[in-house]
């Protein structure tokens, strides 16, 4: 294909994803925060001004991203009316560069209008268990805990840590972050699953070859709009010391919260803030929407019951990082396969992420 007819293409690619977006809808819901923003009894409610901010820039970041994607795509075609009237090699090799980086962009922007589900548009939360594998596991789950939070650092998402459980000799028990971007739960949710990790164990004198597993689980955050029914009487609430790495405490006083919620046996902590009350707030949150969670899955389970169709297992094994004997992460679902398994656990995932969420908008309307 000629590149005239590419650059059509990519236009005509655009242009949907414009319409999607609806940029008009974006331009007034950015003027109307803009407003919120100025009112100096915004920040009265932190919470509320935090979200406000959050959303503004997000909102501001897609519009000048698509804007700007519009722009690039008229300066290349203009290069290449140049690089004919002139017959110019070195202006028509940077307009096909140019064309090629466009063709990415606009593949990434396209895979944002694919996330239509009900809770897609939420911030996430994030929950990493460490699972068969022993020290290994533990490690290993504090490997994956730093390749999303790097992965976040990367797109500019803020993240708040709320709890992390330490293992005696080294890595994490668990841990759980909130990933605080519009859309973060749509971009996320295709890596809940088992993330598989082969390696030379670091921990084993024999220098033996070692298979650990760690278990990842996303859920969208609550909003005041959500319904969710908890009775005090089904709960039960610890309140202990934060521990940090090796046992060492790091709170003198009793303010991190363990919340059990007995019916389900859902079980959630938060040792983040310095008082207990601020740290019961945060973990009846993600306890809600753990529950959240849940009610939606088990109303989907009904409906397939219903179809006569058999549940999606999406939270099974998900992806395999193989360090030894050759280096590859390959994705089980989409095949999608990288053989640089360091950068990868530096969050470079983008990729992985990509393709999965094509893959459930597939599995979506075959079920459909």
């Amino acid at each position: 294909m000629d590149p005239e007819e590419q650059l059509k293409e990519l236009g005509a690619t655009l242009s949907g994803i414009e319409q999607v977006l609806d940029l008009d809808g974006m331009r007034r819901e950015i003027a109307e925060l803009r407003e919120q923003s100025a009112d100096p009894e915004l920040w009265s409610d932190q919470e509320h001004a935090q979200a406000v901010t959050r959303r503004l820039s997000y909102l501001e970041s897609e519009l000048n991203r698509v804007e700007g994607l519009r722009q690039r795509l008229e300066d290349a075609a203009t290069l290449y009316e140049l690089a004919g009237e002139m017959d110019d090699e070195d202006t028509r090799k940077e307009a096909d560069e140019e064309l090629v980086t466009l063709h990415k962009a606009i593949q990434q922007l396209e895979v944002r209008t694919l996330m239509s589900g009900e809770y897609d548009e939420r911030e996430a939360l994030v929950t990493i268990n460490a699972q068969a594998g022993g020290v290994d596991a533990a490690d290993w789950a504090e490997q994956l805990q730093r390749m999303y939070l790097r992965w976040a650092e990367r797109h500019n998402y803020p993240t708040e840590i709320y709890e992390t459980s330490y293992a005696e000799e080294a890595g994490i028990k668990s841990t759980t972050f909130a990933v605080k971007a519009p859309y973060a739960y749509g971009t996320l949710r295709g890596e809940h699953g088992t993330h598989r990790l082969v390696r030379i164990s670091p921990f084993d004198n024999q220098g033996r070859r070692q298979t650990s597993f760690a278990g990842l689980d996303v859920v969208p955050v609550v909003e005041q709009s959500d319904h969710v029914d908890i009775d005090e009487n089904d709960l039960r609430i610890d309140v202990y010391r934060s521990s940090g790495p090796g046992g060492q405490g790091v709170n003198t006083t009793d303010s991190a919260v363990r919340i059990t919620h007995l019916p389900t046996g859902i079980v959630v902590s938060c040792q983040n803030e310095r008082s207990q009350l601020q740290n019961r707030a945060t973990a009846m949150s993600v306890l809600q929407a753990k529950l959240l969670e849940r009610k939606r899955q088990e109303e989907a389970e009904k409906m397939s019951q219903l179809r006569g169709e058999g549940t999606s297992s999406w939270g099974t094994q998900i992806r395999n990082y193989v360090l030894h004997p050759y280096q590859i992460v390959k994705d089980l679902r989409t095949g999608v396969e990288v053989g640089n398994p360091a950068a990868v656990l530096d969050g470079d995932i983008d990729e992985f992420i990509e393709a999965e969420i094509r893959w459930m908008r597939q599995q979506e309307a075959q079920a459909g």
